[in-house]
């Protein structure tokens, strides 16, 4: 248990503060074109990692908005209660009600992941065509017309299409999600002897895990698969989603609002939206 308490100390100083929110994304940038120009010059050596089917991939990446999503539901809800009680000195009813607004986020990142993963398949099949190595055409008819890369893969087929990374677009969402709704942690005390404080530590441990994984999987993905220019505009894509949320519309009075409600833009304590 003392363990577990010094580790959330360290994560809280280390990730729930300010300056790493605002370093990440240049990080992220920063790997998909060194971690591009790597590939393209064969300097990345083979490893278990370019596998789609390793355990990393299988189980975490594929999965990533499911992890996210059960981690942080009941991160946000747990701290932003105490903080509506121990805080803002709302009563019960008040804070239940601010939990679930904030736990809008959660639906606006689950609208954002489906649209934009809907909208990278309609792409890549837009811009597609498929190969069939070695299935000649019947004599007498034109070859077939596939509309989408599953029809093709469903007759063996090789499709060939712009393919915006989703790894690099959901990876650096997470990662980036993560990182704001720690920022309750700036404003919330817990007594050291609290059953809360333990819940609430093992969650935050959980989540920083996760947001490592996440851009160590970043990396993979930048060193290993897609082009440069797929791999850039997912990670665009994906930092736009979180700019357009956490550093815009959250400001606003009509959304879920930030993890970190009712404090003057101008308090040292909102470094997070600098």
């Amino acid at each position: 248990m003392e363990r577990l308490e010094r580790s959330g100390r360290w994560l809280r100083a280390a990730l729930a503060r300010g300056p790493l929110r605002r370093r990440l994304p240049v990080l992220l940038l920063a790997i998909a074109v060194l971690g591009s120009a790597l590939k393209d010059s064969d300097l990345v050596p083979d490893t278990p990692l370019q596998n789609k089917r390793n355990p990393l991939n299988v189980y975490f990446v594929k999965v990533a908005w499911a992890w996210t999503l059960w981690l942080l539901l009941p991160f946000i809800t747990l701290t932003t209660y105490e903080l509506g009680r121990s805080k803002l000195l709302h009563g019960r009813a008040r804070s239940a009600l601010l939990v679930l607004r904030r736990l809008g986020a959660l639906l606006v990142g689950t609208a954002v992941w489906y649209l934009c993963t809907e909208l990278f398949i309609y792409i890549e099949n837009l811009t597609g065509e498929c190969s069939l190595q070695g299935k000649p055409g019947q004599p007498g008819q034109p070859p077939r017309l596939y509309g989408s890369k599953r029809e093709c893969q469903r007759d063996s087929g090789v499709w060939s299409g712009f393919d915006i990374s989703g790894h690099c677009f959901l990876l650096s969402y997470c990662a980036m999600m993560i990182l704001e709704e720690l920022a309750v942690l700036e404003a919330l005390a817990l007594e050291h002897s609290s059953k809360l404080r333990v819940v609430i530590n093992v969650l935050l441990v959980s989540l920083c895990s996760l947001t490592m994984i996440w851009v160590f999987m970043f990396l993979c993905t930048a060193l290993y698969f897609h082009d440069f220019s797929q791999k850039l505009l997912g990670v665009l894509i994906g930092l736009g989603a979180w700019y357009g949320t956490y550093r815009f519309w959250y400001l606003k009075p009509f959304s879920p609002g930030l993890p970190l409600p009712n404090i003057p833009l101008g308090s040292k304590k909102y470094s997070y939206s600098r």
